[in-house]
């Protein structure tokens, strides 16, 4: 699943409830939900982390995991 499909799915708030979590703006995380950004690897891993593995690593950053 990706980041966007797993949002889709959330309700409204939830994209600034996971930036607070990660300690980032809102901004960039809805960059890296839209894939204008990449996230980093330690972002990669804790957003796995927090969405229970619904969004793997894998998918964030295939070139690195």
């Amino acid at each position: 699943m990706t980041l966007k499909e797993y949002f889709d799915k959330q309700p409204h708030g939830a994209i600034t409830q996971m930036a607070n979590k990660l300690n980032i703006s809102r901004t960039w995380l809805s960059l890296i939900v839209n894939g204008r950004k990449l996230p980093s690897p330690t972002l990669c891993i804790l957003i796995e982390r927090l969405t229970k593995k619904k969004v793997q690593r894998k998918v964030l950053r295939p070139e690195l995991f």
